[in-house]
């Protein structure tokens, strides 16, 4: 198969697809101080800063100016580890987990109606394609090097 026709129209797509409101609203809850707060609250835990750059791919002084950010919004808490006292340790307020929990419901919301409207069984085929991909891609790009 040539894929080089396959690939433009793919592309194409995808460009449509980031152009999208719903997309632009899910992108901004992936990325930056709005990632940062629904991650710790998805851990459930208190975190290390070091956990959250890795999760991000980004380096540790911008995970330092992003919780100097959160931390003068009121949305975390910094304390020393108790058991290891060069260790600082990251969780949200109570403002910062009613916020992390309406980002994540909107993400379900948004992210819900478009698997609707593909219906049953291509909202599933999607879902199953994305978990090939995911799985595949960091193969993909490592081979790349």
């Amino acid at each position: 198969m040539d894929y080089a026709e396959l690939v433009e129209e793919f592309l194409q797509y995808m460009h449509q697809f980031q152009k999208c409101h719903h997309q632009k609203r899910i992108d901004g809850i992936m990325r930056g101080e709005t990632f940062v707060i629904i991650y710790i609250a998805r851990k459930g835990r208190c975190v290390l800063p070091s956990e959250i750059s890795t999760e991000m791919s980004i380096s540790s002084a911008r995970i330092a100016a992003t919780l100097n950010s959160l931390d003068k919004k009121g949305l975390i808490t910094r304390q020393i580890d108790v058991d290891d006292r060069r260790r600082i340790l990251v969780d949200l307020t109570p403002s910062g987990k009613e916020l992390a929990e309406r980002h994540r419901q909107t993400a379900v919301t948004t992210t819900t109606r478009m698997l609707e409207s593909l219906g049953d069984n291509d909202a599933k085929e999607l879902v199953r394609i994305m978990a090939k991909l995911a799985k595949r891609v960091p193969e993909i790009l490592e081979n790349e090097k």
